[in-house]
């Protein structure tokens, strides 16, 4: 993707994703109204966002790829302008909006949403052969709605979803409403907690829910644990997903209690490359339901980015690893308890493999062409892995669980970890968790195994 104008604000732009996102304002809420005409791929929409100015602007910028704004409110009255370039919608109010003031942007538009192509392959609005999926990370959110498009900027979400009757809609949070009329659905989803744009997906399918458990959730309930699925895949969906109520009981243990209310799974009855992660969700095709370890580890490492990636976030694109180390851990974890290969183990067989691949690589700030390389993720696993070995299971699985409490529902980056280690791992004999991490993460060649 080329890069875009904008203001170099303090944390954003992010050099990893020009273009996308902005610091003069911040989003505080996002009201979506989507109607989706599935055979033709047409999407109509009105956003309602609501945000607060962190400067005077003179305009306001949104993310929209591929859809065409066709009325614009700023406050409930026309703008002096609009204008549409290079994925960006450009709205300049009358007057300027003052610094700390908040101010709320309705933009209607409209069009037929399909994927944009950056480093990373496609990315957003992807049609099935029955069906809608998007795949939002890391800038595939303004295929299907304008927004703010950033992992930093986390807002509330309220979805309303109408589509073919017969056809269910799934998105983030609960679903508090549901109707029928005629030919057509609407359901209606709520995601109180903050959520950054990619996180935000949307399934259309013919799906059923199944209820595949609940468990107790300190603080907030029970957590229900749901399955979407295709009627023909039902069987295949319960011998797949038997452990998933066990896997979310598993890290509410270790990284402390679920960040939300409900978890579900949704399976496609497409075949995917990678499952999906989303917040509240995550998105299987049906090639993940096999009981092999290549299968059910994918599922561990999607569940844990509702803690790492999902309530706590980065704030920049470069400290990626600590969304994909930490899920990748997660897999060791899950094995370890499964009774299959141990976590040292699974770390043993990670550096084994890493040590036949280039050492040319720093995860700590990995670049936008190799943020997802498979190195990020397995030697971010080994840095966990280093500390743990480094502090003893105590005081690590105490760091996690303080991380993830600390950082809820908010922005970290690898600093803020560094500080936490330090204070939670205090007198750890000599431990200073800068030193551990420095190697795993900013040097190229490959540190010894952790033992």
């Amino acid at each position: 993707m080329s890069p875009k104008n904008g203001k170099n604000g303090k944390g954003l732009p992010d050099p990893y994703t020009p273009g996308h996102g902005t610091p003069e304002y911040r989003v505080t809420h996002y009201d979506l109204d989507l109607d989706v005409k599935l055979a033709s791929n047409r999407l109509d929409g009105r956003a309602r966002i609501k945000a607060v100015a962190r400067e005077k602007l003179d305009s306001v910028r949104l993310s929209l790829e591929g859809l065409r704004a066709t009325k614009v409110q700023v406050d409930g009255s026309k703008p002096a302008k609009t204008a549409q370039r290079d994925g960006e919608l450009i709205v300049t109010p009358r007057s300027a909006i003052a610094k700390g003031a908040r101010f709320e942007i309705e933009v209607r538009y409209g069009g037929s949403p399909g994927p944009v192509r950056g480093p990373w392959g496609e990315v957003g609005w992807e049609e099935l052969d029955d069906g809608v999926l998007v795949a939002g990370q890391p800038v595939g959110a303004p295929t299907w709605f304008p927004c703010n498009d950033h992992a930093s900027q986390k807002a509330p979400f309220r979805i309303s979803v109408t589509a073919d009757a017969g056809y269910r809609a799934v998105s983030n949070g609960l679903l508090v409403g549901h109707q029928r009329r005629s030919s057509r659905e609407t359901w209606v989803y709520e995601q109180p907690e903050p959520m950054a744009p990619y996180l935000a997906t949307l399934l259309i399918g013919r799906y059923q829910e199944i209820e595949l458990g609940k468990l107790p959730n300190r603080g907030s309930g029970r957590v229900r644990v749901f399955a979407n699925v295709p009627p023909k895949l039902r069987g295949e969906a319960a011998s797949g997903l038997k452990d998933q109520v066990r896997m979310v009981e598993l890290f509410s243990e270790l990284f402390g209690p679920y960040p939300f209310r409900d978890y579900t799974v949704v399976v496609t009855e497409d075949e995917l490359e990678i499952p999906l992660e989303a917040q509240s969700l995550s998105i299987m095709g049906r090639n993940h339901l096999r009981r092999t370890w290549d299968a059910q580890r994918l599922l561990a490492h999607e569940l844990a980015h509702q803690w790492f990636g999902n309530s706590v976030t980065v704030r920049r694109w470069e400290d990626i690893w600590l969304h994909e180390g930490f899920a990748c851990y997660a897999e060791w974890l899950w094995s370890d308890e499964a009774g299959l290969a141990s976590a040292g183990e699974r770390a043993a067989a990670a550096w084994k493999y890493l040590a036949t691949l280039p050492q040319d690589l720093r995860i700590g700030t990995p670049g936008p062409d190799l943020m997802f390389d498979d190195r990020v993720y397995k030697r971010g696993a080994l840095t966990l892995h280093a500390v743990r070995r480094a502090v003893g299971d105590d005081r690590f699985f105490r760091s996690l669980r303080a991380f993830a409490s600390e950082r809820r529902h908010g922005q970290a980056s690898t600093a803020d970890f560094i500080e936490l280690l330090d204070r939670v791992c205090a007198g750890a004999g000599k431990f200073d968790a800068a030193s551990v991490l420095r190697p795993w993460l900013y040097e190229e060649r490959l540190p010894a195994l952790p033992r």
